[in-house]
């Protein structure tokens, strides 16, 4: 069996994921809500111990936990007086105590884990790869149909509400793409790395273009560049494969922005 042959999954499923955490990314970005993006995140390690302790696949169960704590999130921080980082640092902690003490009460060792909490894109299924597929359609389809709605909420919500948009549908939309995403991302970089990738591509994009599609495209194949790059890396070095990708993220997003720096002060 030749190299290609034995990365060909971990190199489709590192596209998969780049579509998912480009398009989704760029809103997080611009809409400022990474810190609830960490939330929900962390927040599926729930249901990644939910799955352990029911026997099924913990993906499915990281997938109920993350829409959950996603629409939990966003109406908790709009229809209460407790502010949005208390809701999120509240509702994080919680979810992750739940999936702590569901991997601790199932027989066994949990063998794993390790590859939920940090990635493992050298071992991502075909049955993974195809529920990452399903998912990225799913989020193409929703952004697709509203592009215009969810962008004019991510750059000014208040005027949105005066123009007679549901904002608070719409930005609960959002934050459950933002949870499809996480699932997508799960397995490439795991729990703990999943805000970096969601980040670093849209923001790296940011840099070179003011139009939000050409964003949205540039931080897909940063996205791309950033897993192939740190996945071959980690197969030649033997390191870990979702920290190996980060790194290569963000060593390649500070030396852009220097470069820019250093270009606009010259």
């Amino acid at each position: 069996m030749d190299l290609l042959e034995i990365l060909k999954n971990p190199i489709i499923a590192g596209i998969l994921a780049s579509i998912a955490c480009g398009i989704v990314g760029a809103y997080v970005v611009v809409k400022r809500i990474v810190f609830i993006s960490g939330g929900i995140s962390h927040a599926s390690f729930g249901g990644i111990g939910l799955g352990y302790f029911l026997g099924i696949d913990p993906i499915l169960g990281a997938l109920v936990f993350s829409l959950v704590s996603a629409v939990t999130m966003g109406m908790v921080s709009r229809r209460t007086r407790l502010s949005e980082d208390t809701a999120i640092g509240i509702l994080w902690a919680i979810g992750m105590a739940i999936g702590i003490l569901f991997v601790y009460l199932t027989p066994g060792y949990a063998p794993d884990l390790m590859s939920y909490l940090f990635g493992d894109i050298l071992f991502v299924s075909s049955q993974e790869m195809i529920l990452m597929l399903i998912l990225d359609i799913i989020i193409g389809l929703v952004v697709f149909l509203l592009y215009k709605e969810l962008l004019a909420i991510s750059f000014d919500e208040e005027f949105s509400t005066v123009a007679g948009l549901p904002t608070e549908r719409l930005y609960l939309i959002l934050l459950c793409l933002v949870a499809l995403t996480v699932v997508v991302l799960i397995r490439v970089v795991g729990i703990i790395l999943v805000i970096a990738l969601l980040t670093i591509p849209a923001a790296m994009a940011r840099q070179f273009t003011h139009s939000f599609k050409k964003m949205m495209l540039l931080s897909v194949l940063w996205g791309i560049v950033f897993t192939q790059c740190g996945l071959w890396l980690s197969y030649l070095l033997d390191w870990p494969s979702g920290a190996t990708i980060i790194l290569v993220a963000g060593i390649l997003f500070l030396a852009s922005f220097f470069a820019l720096q250093r270009r606009r002060h010259v």
